[in-house]
C-alpha cells in the first residue's frame, strides 16, 4: 500500500490515477476507464463511465468469495437484552427479499425511499434493500418531530416509507406512528404506500390501504427476491439532510461509485479493520457515520459490523460500551468525544473499564465533536489503546484528517486529529484567499476536486451547493471551521468559523479556552461561546458540566478556571464569567449547541434544531443564558 507520505502526494500530484487505481477494491460490473470527470468545474464527478451496485459489493461478493457463513452483522440491544447475528448468506437474503418486497409496492430504480427508523436491524436492511434495488433512501432519525420529518417528505418526495411502530430511547418506549401520521397528513407529497416494522413494546395500528406490516412481506415466498440493479457510478445511492443557515435541511447527496471506492479505501487506511474483523460503531444509522461506518464501510470492507440499541450511560450503566466490546470481539470502536466525556463523569476511575476489560480493542476512534487534550489523555489511559480523532462532516462522508492506522501509523498529537487523507488538499486561507503559513489560525478549506465519496450535490437544488460551499473561496470547498496546521502537516480545528470572537480586536479561539476549561480535574464537559459586549465587541462566557463525586466548592472551581485561563491563554481572553450547569445542550450525534447558545445570551429566542437531543435542557438553560453579571 506504500506509505502514508507516497499515498498522499499521489493522490494530490495525479488524483486520476490515483483512485482509478484504488478503484480496484471494488467490484465493477462495467469498469470505469476514467476516475475524474473534470469537465464541468466545480462540479467534479468520480467514474463517470463506470457501473456497479453497493448492495452487491456490500453482500453478494463475500458470499462469492467464500464468507457466507461468516458473520456479518451482530444486532446488541442494551435495553432490551436482544442479541441476534446474521452471516453474510442470512443477510443478503433479507435484503434480497426486502428489495422484492419494495419492487412489489412499485418502488423503481431512481425513486425515493424514507427510512424513520430505530436503531434495529431492518434499518440497516431497507437501506441495503434500496441500493440492491437502485433506489434512493434518506434515513431520517427516529423520533424526528411530525414537522422536520414533513419537511424532509415533501423535499425527497419518497415513494415508499419504511417506519416502526416504535423507538425506545432508554426507559421510554417512543410511538411512532402518531409521528408518522401527522408528518405525512402535513406533508404536500404524499406516500404511496408505508412499510411498518411492529415492536412488541408498542405495536400499531395500521392505516389501511396505505401501510403494510413488515412481517408479512418478509415471510418465505411471499415476494420475489431482487436481484442486484446495475447503476451508474454517478447515481446516487442516499439523501442524508443537514441542518442549513436558512432553516431548510440540505440534502446532501451521495453516489454509488466514488462512495464504494472511498469507504472501502478507508476500512483499510484508516481503521484497519479487514475481512471478518469486528467493527463496533456506537452511533445511530440517521447520522453520518452511521451510514459510512455502521452500515456500508464494514460489509464493504467483509468484516462483522455491530448494531447497538443504548447509550453510552445508563442502559443500565457507564460499562454498556465495554461490554459490547468484550462480548463481541470488537477490534474497532468508533464513538463521539460526547460519549466519552458522558462515560468519564460517571466512571473517572475507568473502574468499569477494568473490571469488564477490552482485550480485542485495538483502537478507538472518535469523531463528531472536537477531542479536546483532556478527553484524549482520560481515553488513552483508561482504556490503553491509541486514541484517534478523525474530523470529517456530514457533506464529506468520510475522514478528511485521521490518523492512517492501516498504513504506517503516525505519532498521535492530542488536540489534532493528525493529518489530512489521502485526496484532501487541506489548506488556511485568510480572508482574501491566501495561503496562511504553519500555526496561523484561518478558515479550513479543501482545494476542489474533492476526493470520490464526498457530496455530488444538495438534492434538488444546485445553485445552494454552489452558494454554500464553492463560492466563498473559489476553487476550494468552505469547511466551514477554523483552525490551523503545524509544521508538521497536523491539523487543528478549533471550532467553527463563527465560534471564534473578536475582544477588543483580538481574535480569540472559543476551542483553545475549551481546551483549558477541559483540562481541569473536576470538568466532565464545557462549552465556551462569545457574547455581545458594548465595550469590548465580544466576551466570552463559559458552561461547565462538573463530574460527579467533586467536593470542591463550585465557586472555588470557577476560581481556578479563570485563572487558568488567564494563565494560559493571557489577560486578552478575559474570561470571566464561568457557569456551572448540570448539562449542556446537544444534537442527537453530540454536537453542543453552542451558537443557540450564543442567540440566547444575545438576547434571542434561539434557534432550537430538530436534532437536539433532550429540548429540556437548553430551556433549563434559558435562565443562566440571559443573566448577566
Amino acid at each position: 500500500m506504500g506509505t502514508y507520505h507516497e499515498q498522499f502526494q499521489a493522490s494530490l500530484s495525479d488524483p486520476n490515477a490515483y483512485w482509478l487505481h484504488q478503484a480496484r477494491h471494488v467490484d465493477w460490473i462495467s469498469a470505469p476507464t476514467r476516475a475524474l470527470d473534470d469537465s464541468n468545474p466545480p462540479m467534479y464527478r468520480w467514474y463517470p463511465d463506470g457501473t456497479l451496485n453497493t448492495a452487491y459489493n456490500a453482500l453478494d461478493r463475500h458470499v462469492i468469495a467464500g464468507r457466507a457463513d461468516q458473520p456479518a452483522l451482530i444486532y446488541h440491544s442494551a435495553i432490551t437484552g436482544a442479541r441476534k447475528t446474521w452471516t453474510y448468506a442470512e443477510l443478503l437474503d433479507h435484503v434480497a427479499r426486502l428489495g422484492g418486497a419494495l419492487q412489489a409496492l412499485g418502488v423503481e430504480p431512481g425513486d425515493r425511499v424514507v427510512i424513520y427508523m430505530p436503531m434495529i436491524p431492518e434499518a440497516l436492511m431497507a437501506m441495503l434493500a434500496c441500493a440492491r434495488i437502485g433506489a434512493v433512501h434518506s434515513v431520517v432519525f427516529g423520533g424526528f418531530a411530525p414537522a422536520e420529518l414533513a419537511t424532509r417528505i415533501d423535499d425527497a418526495q419518497p415513494k415508499v416509507i419504511v417506519s416502526a411502530s416504535c423507538g425506545l430511547e432508554g426507559q421510554r418506549v417512543i410511538e411512532y406512528m402518531p409521528m408518522l401520521n401527522r408528518a405525512i397528513d402535513r406533508a404536500e407529497h404524499k406516500p404511496e404506500r408505508c412499510l411498518i416494522v411492529q415492536r412488541e413494546q408498542a405495536p400499531a395500528e395500521l392505516v389501511e390501504g396505505r401501510d403494510v406490516d413488515f412481517a408479512d412481506v418478509m415471510r418465505p415466498g411471499a415476494v420475489e427476491p431482487a436481484v442486484a440493479v446495475e447503476v451508474m457510478a454517478t447515481d446516487p445511492l442516499y439523501i442524508l439532510y443537514t441542518s442549513g443557515t436558512t432553516g431548510k435541511p440540505k440534502g446532501i447527496v451521495r453516489d454509488n461509485g466514488g462512495h464504494a471506492v472511498a469507504l472501502t479505501v478507508t476500512m483499510q487506511e484508516i481503521y484497519d479493520v479487514g475481512p471478518g474483523e469486528v467493527m463496533f460503531t456506537a452511533s445511530d444509522v440517521g447520522w453520518v457515520v452511521g451510514h459510512s461506518y455502521i452500515v456500508y464501510g464494514p460489509l464493504l470492507a467483509g468484516a462483522t459490523t455491530v448494531l447497538f440499541e443504548g447509550k453510552p450511560v445508563g442502559t443500565p450503566d457507564a460499562g454498556t460500551f465495554w461490554r459490547v466490546v468484550n462480548e463481541h470481539g470488537a477490534k474497532t470502536m468508533f464513538t463521539a468525544p460526547t460519549a466519552i466525556r458522558a462515560i468519564r463523569k460517571v466512571d473517572p476511575d475507568g473502574n468499569f473499564i477494568d473490571e469488564i476489560g477490552v482485550p480485542s480493542l485495538k483502537n478507538l476512534f472518535l469523531a463528531g465533536e472536537r477531542l479536546d487534550p483532556d478527553t484524549y489523555a482520560w481515553a488513552t489511559e483508561k482504556v490503553g489503546v491509541p486514541v484517534t480523532d478523525n474530523w470529517w462532516q456530514t457533506e464529506t462522508g468520510w475522514p478528511i484528517a485521521s490518523n492512517m492506522r492501516g498504513l504506517d501509523p503516525m505519532p498521535l498529537k492530542p488536540g489534532s486529529p493528525s493529518v489530512p487523507a489521502p485526496g484532501y488538499d487541506v489548506q488556511i486561507l485568510d480572508a482574501t484567499s491566501a495561503q496562511l503559513p504553519p500555526n496561523e489560525d484561518g478558515a479550513i478549506a479543501i482545494k476542489l476536486p474533492m476526493p470520490p465519496g464526498t457530496l455530488a450535490g444538495i438534492w434538488g437544488d444546485e445553485q445552494r451547493y454552489l452558494s454554500s460551499y464553492l463560492t466563498a473561496y473559489p476553487g476550494y470547498y468552505l469547511t466551514g471551521d477554523g483552525g490551523y496546521l503545524d509544521e508538521d502537516g497536523y491539523v487543528y480545528v478549533m471550532g467553527r468559523t463563527d465560534d471564534v470572537i473578536n475582544v477588543a480586536g483580538h481574535r480569540l479561539s472559543t476551542g483553545s479556552m475549551e481546551s483549558v476549561l477541559a483540562g481541569h480535574p473536576a470538568v466532565a464537559e464545557c462549552a465556551v461561546i462569545g457574547v455581545h459586549d458594548s465595550l469590548k465587541g465580544q466576551s466570552p462566557r463559559g458552561f461547565v458540566v462538573l463530574k460527579e463525586g467533586i467536593t470542591t466548592s463550585q465557586e472555588q472551581v470557577v476560581k481556578e478556571l479563570v485563572q487558568a485561563v488567564r494563565d494560559d491563554i493571557g489577560a486578552v481572553a478575559s474570561l470571566k464569567q464561568i457557569d456551572i450547569v448540570a448539562a449542556l445542550p446537544k444534537t442527537r450525534s453530540g454536537k453542543i449547541l453552542r451558537k443557540t447558545m450564543r442567540e440566547i445570551a444575545d438576547g434571542g429566542q434561539g434557534n432550537v434544531p430538530s436534532t437536539i437531543e433532550d429540548p429540556q435542557v437548553i430551556e433549563d438553560l434559558r435562565g443562566v443564558l440571559t443573566r448577566t453579571m
